[in-house]
């Protein structure tokens, strides 16, 4: 036992820096802990959890009140058991009475009572059944959220302020802070009301991991063609030339154009460069047309590979030349610290997906210290209108791109 506190002692003392543990002194029931990707906000939020349940390091003392504790992440985290090596520098463990289980399990938690939940990665926007479970879980429970990139607007914090009490439900922060759009077919918010309010009940939940990086982002766009023709057809004729149909819908046209953009032989070349001289690299793409082209490309070229996405859930590779490849959908709750290197194959809509995949690599523990994020793309309309989207932080609108 001796030995153990020991570790303790020295594990922590390296792990939980100074920004960390003033986080800790912040952080209350009901709050957001917010940091950027790989800040230490697991760490943060045990620290507290542990603390407030009469716990304490250097010296080490046991918590006296043995609260259960209810860890929600993502499926991957839960798989690789990050948080059980978390979990493990305060001599906690599952059989602590605590739970580690994915958001798609949320529901199961619903009745709880008396207990400490951690939301890790925030999925508690929109009205959703995620939303209802986390909404009864937070009435009888203490928690904290833990996220990178909480809330793109303001609608994104409704659920969380409701959980706070600053409203009686999702309905009345709605009717006070929210104008929709009337000309649109589904309920776009056009403005808020409110704001200063808002800003002040903001400021109130959210705690800041503030800390300095020793990496530095190396940002490297690759310009790749595209079937220039056939790209001008389609946006004009509405026609599918891959499938011969009809588009009917602003997606199905972006789809399109994005497939005649990110097929093109060019991005494989462009790919291919960076692979021979980085040996090990990470690539995140959208659409199973890409990732078809990559695995070819690895066979072809004997090089080694593994995936993570909806088909695969495979670890990262170890040997000297590897590559990853990695649908953006799965782009959070795992980090690697063994390449210096992403390739963007394709953009995504999405500004805080983009840098939620770019922080797989941006870790504290990482042995780099220039990263280099590769981005491929087109002079197409659809890509510079995505890059645009991305540049001003928003998710890019493909019915006003297309004009349906």
């Amino acid at each position: 036992m001796v030995g153990a506190l020991l570790y303790l002692d020295k594990t922590m003392s390296e792990l939980l820096d100074a920004s960390q543990l003033e986080a800790v002194s912040k952080t209350k029931n009901g709050c957001i802990v917010c940091g950027g990707v790989g800040s230490g906000k697991s760490r943060v939020g045990l620290l507290y959890f542990f603390r407030k349940n009469g716990g304490d390091l250097r010296p080490f003392k046991e918590m006296t009140n043995k609260q259960r504790l209810v860890i929600i992440t993502t499926a991957k985290k839960r798989d690789s058991k990050e948080w059980e090596e978390e979990l493990a520098h305060f001599l906690l463990s599952k059989e602590n009475d605590i739970s580690i289980d994915s958001w798609n399990n949320i529901k199961k938690y619903k009745d709880e009572v008396g207990s400490f939940f951690i939301f890790d990665e925030d999925r508690v926007t929109g009205s959703g059944a995620w939303v209802r479970s986390f909404l009864k879980i937070a009435k009888n429970n203490e928690w904290i959220i833990l996220s990178a990139t909480p809330g793109d607007n303001w609608q994104d914090y409704g659920p969380v302020f409701v959980a706070n009490g600053f409203y009686k439900n999702i309905t009345e922060f709605t009717r006070e802070h929210i104008v929709f759009n009337p000309f649109t077919h589904y309920r776009k918010p056009e403005r808020y009301l409110g704001t200063v309010r808002l800003e002040r009940l903001r400021k109130n939940i959210l705690v800041d991991i503030p800390y300095e990086k020793h990496t530095k982002s190396n940002h490297i766009e690759i310009i790749a063609d595209y079937d220039i023709e056939k790209y001008k057809n389609t946006f004009k004729n509405r026609w599918n030339y891959t499938d011969d149909c009809p588009i009917e819908t602003a997606n199905e046209l972006c789809i399109e154009l994005r497939r005649i953009c990110n097929t093109d032989i060019s991005r494989i070349e462009a790919t291919l460069n960076i692979i021979k001289e980085k040996h090990k690299v990470i690539i995140f793409y959208n659409f199973d047309c890409e990732l078809e082209l990559l695995e070819e490309m690895c066979i072809v070229y004997g090089i080694e590979f593994s995936e993570w996405n909806g088909h695969r859930h495979q670890d990262i590779p170890e040997g000297d030349e590897w590559v990853y490849l990695v649908q953006y959908n799965a782009c959070e709750g795992w980090n690697c610290i063994t390449t210096d290197t992403i390739i963007f194959y394709s953009q995504n809509y999405s500004y805080k997906t983009m840098v939620q995949a770019a922080g797989r690599i941006d870790r504290r523990n990482t042995l780099f210290t220039d990263l280099y994020f590769y981005h491929i793309k087109s002079k197409s309309s659809i890509d510079c209108a995505i890059s645009r989207a991305l540049k001003l932080k928003k998710k890019f609108n493909e019915r006003k791109f297309a004009s349906f």
